[in-house]
């Protein structure tokens, strides 16, 4: 059993020096950022149940009892089939009673497909800056377009806190169908297992490949063809709506590089964009008028959110071709990946340069 006593002493004494460090290296309005991210991740430890304690409940609904006992045995594929580091990951609940638990807000120049970045003590530096709620992510991106920048935010139903603490599953991803939660555990899990300061494409695209893999053996282990089906077509739309983002982020790059005024560099960015959107349409019919994206494409296409894709999906064929040179073995190719996680940025940058 859990002296709770000691995890309370544990888990503040994290959240404390998480505070002291802000206190020390930045602005007043910095430790104010700290400060909410503190709280709201107190609020998750202190929040947990047992899942399988739950399970164990008698008044529990047999959906909930499924779906969490689903999730036990995800955390048994990840530790024994994918070598992840799953230890009290993911064996506990948590209902935090809205739509997202964080917010994350990205920001890009006007004329610029480089996203900014923000830097924290363990983290690094990453291209968002998270709140635990909407109202203050809303607020915060407002002052960043008052500066001229292009700004997206976006609701983030689970993240990594990086071993820091042990996570747990949340209430906003529990609507997902199986091989999708499974993913996202897949998927920050290894977080966990190799972690770049300060390259959001390295660690997304490298968990992203895990993901990837892990869902495909998981599923042939289920041996459950509606599932794999299922998977393979939803895997199939999102790499098309990369594709076909990537490519006019691309296009975007191009135009900036151009010689004009920003009255006319404004005029041919909406074009691009209104381009974009008509492709999507394209491509929506392609797939019989599946929604899924919708949302996404509703919002102004500008280079925040053109960045937000690239994060997790420009270095994915490199870490294919990792996973392929190891043998198709997990342990070999998590070895690779931290070595190259350690080397000199140039070194590391030719290697993926070579396999591209």
């Amino acid at each position: 059993m859990l002296n709770f006593r000691r995890l309370l002493r544990s888990n503040s004494a994290k959240a404390a020096l998480l505070l002291l460090l802000s206190v020390a290296l930045v602005s007043c309005e910095t430790v104010g950022y700290y400060s909410q991210a503190a709280r709201g991740q107190l609020t998750i430890v202190f929040g947990r149940e047992d899942i399988q304690r739950l399970i164990e409940r008698q008044d529990l609904s047999d959906e909930l009892a499924d779906k969490f006992a689903r999730v036990m045995d995800i955390r048994e594929f990840a530790e024994s089939e994918l070598g992840l580091p799953v230890g009290g990951n993911y064996s506990s609940y948590v209902d935090i009673e809205r739509e997202h638990v964080v917010w994350n807000v990205f920001a890009a120049p006007e004329f610029s497909v480089e996203p900014v970045n923000w830097c924290y003590p363990i983290a690094g530096c990453v291209a968002y800056r998270g709140y635990f709620s909407e109202r203050s992510a809303l607020r915060y991106a407002a002052k960043l377009e008052e500066d001229g920048l292009d700004v997206y935010t976006g609701g983030v139903d689970a993240y990594s806190t990086l071993g820091w603490f042990e996570d747990s599953l949340l209430s906003t991803v529990l609507n997902r169908a199986d091989y999708q939660l499974a993913g996202l555990i897949f998927h920050e899990l290894a977080h966990q297992l190799v972690y770049l300061p300060g390259d959001t494409t390295f660690n997304e695209s490298f968990a992203t490949a895990v993901e990837r893999e892990g869902v495909r053996r998981w599923l042939a282990k289920s041996n459950k063809d509606s599932n794999i089906a299922a998977a393979l077509l939803d895997y199939d739309r999102q790499q098309q709506f990369v594709d076909l983002v990537t490519d006019y982020r691309d296009r975007f790059e191009s135009l900036y590089q151009l010689d004009l005024n920003a009255s006319s560099m404004r005029s041919q960015k909406l074009e691009l964009q209104q381009m974009l959107r008509e492709e999507y349409a394209t491509l929506k019919q392609q797939w019989q008028g599946y929604e899924g994206y919708d949302g996404w494409f509703s919002r102004s296409l500008n280079n925040a959110q053109l960045s937000t894709v690239a994060s997790y999906n420009d270095l994915l064929p490199f870490f294919v071709a990792v996973f392929e040179q190891s043998n198709q073995d997990f342990s070999a190719f998590y070895a690779e990946v931290s070595r190259l996680a350690n080397l000199p940025e140039q070194e590391r940058d030719e290697l993926v340069a070579a396999l591209e």
